[in-house]
């Protein structure tokens, strides 16, 4: 049974208490699900979460705010549970961020279908030639007459070939760089949208590369501004960095929680495994790196539910501690299970695909540490 202790942390309030145990109920009963068919288990899971009514916490209603801490709390326990299931609701938020913190009354019709599970949503940003260095995005959208037409590529997109709707980024032009970019809000079936490519990863996910050929879009299709596309794409990761970091929280107490039991149940040279000191050293540092990631996770959560305009640093933090460390844990649960922790399909060895890519998307591990760097200079200059 996982530690729920972090519960009665100042961060958290009752309502994020009664979602937690809610939420526990329905993973019991509903996870993990089946990965032989990643396309149709992450629909369904997209419909079961919104039939549940956890996808209402994916997306902000006219007039509210996204409420962090609960993303962060819902993303953990699912990545506990099933990484699958994680993926399918982080997805339905980042993929419609733009829109909760940007969109136009129109454009937020969408949420609507995406947190009842109705649709699909999905993130375009990065590119062949540009990943985390978001300014050097090369897809342009061009004004031609009063629409917009849109050529170019994006890669590595989460639910690419599954997704009702798309978030694209693209170079509009207003000044160089970063000052020149706008996102688009993209139906799935706009002339134009091309699926090139499914991509296969270590942990199977619906992963795509996407282009986009003299497709046309109308000016409402733009979300906020022209040239605030920069803007909008470091809002959005701003709140989900975080919630990246509850993800590798998430697996990581699924491992301590694997490595306890195995520690106390398997035998070595007579005793328990754990009654070795060098075991029990390696859950201690496996119970310190869990607690610590937690109190970063729930601190940037909480930092920006109090109403902080932006928290770049904290959510680096917390992104670059939680996801580097869970590696860490995860790594050390395998060594303690030995041959059954390489066996394919335990659970173990499950997480240890699942929590690599964590420590590139959203922001690449390095990328985290030149933000935090530039943000405590900034502090004293």
């Amino acid at each position: 049974m996982a530690d729920k202790s972090f519960l009665d942390w100042p961060f958290l309030e009752d309502k994020h208490k009664a979602l937690s145990a809610k939420l526990e109920e329905w993973c019991k009963n509903n996870l993990p699900v089946d990965h032989s068919d990643v396309d149709a288990a992450c629909i369904k899971l997209v419909a079961d979460l919104g039939e549940a009514g956890f996808l209402q916490y994916s997306g902000a209603a006219q007039g509210e705010k996204l409420d962090v801490r609960s993303l962060c709390l819902i993303r953990e326990t699912l990545a506990r549970h099933d990484g699958l299931a994680d993926f399918a609701f982080a997805m339905q938020g980042l993929g419609m961020g733009a829109v909760s913190l940007f969109g136009s009354p129109e454009q937020r019709e969408w949420l609507s279908k995406t947190r009842s599970g109705e649709a699909l949503s999905a993130f375009a940003l990065s590119e062949p030639k540009s990943g985390s260095d978001v300014a050097n995005i090369e897809c342009k959208a061009q004004m031609v007459g009063n629409q917009y037409v849109l050529n170019g590529e994006k890669t590595w997109i989460s639910n690419g070939g599954i997704a009702d709707v798309y978030v694209v980024f693209a170079r509009t032009g207003e000044a160089p760089g970063a000052k020149g970019l706008s996102a688009f809000l993209v139906p799935a079936d706009t002339d134009g949208f091309e699926v090139v490519e499914r991509i296969d990863v270590v942990a199977p996910h619906p992963l795509a590369r996407i282009k986009f050929i003299e497709m046309k879009l109308p000016a409402s299709a733009m979300i906020g501004q022209p040239g605030q596309g920069f803007k909008i794409a470091m809002s959005v990761l701003d709140v989900f960095r975080s919630t990246v970091g509850a993800a590798a929280l998430g697996f990581a107490r699924r491992a301590l929680d694997e490595t306890l039991d195995r520690a106390s149940s398997r035998e070595l040279f007579g005793a328990p495994l754990f009654d070795l000191q060098m075991v029990q050293g390696h859950i201690a540092d496996m119970a310190l790196d869990v607690d610590a990631a937690a109190l970063l996770v729930y601190r940037a959560a909480w930092t920006k539910d109090m109403g902080a305009a932006r928290v770049t640093r904290e959510a680096a933090m917390a992104k670059l501690y939680a996801t580097d460390k869970a590696q860490e844990v995860i790594d050390k649960a395998v060594q303690i299970h030995g041959g059954d922790g390489v066996r394919k399909g335990s659970v173990v060895e499950s997480l240890y695909r699942e929590i690599r890519a964590l420590r590139i998307y959203e922001g690449a591990s390095d990328v985290q540490k030149i933000v935090i760097a530039r943000q405590a200079l900034g502090e004293i200059i």
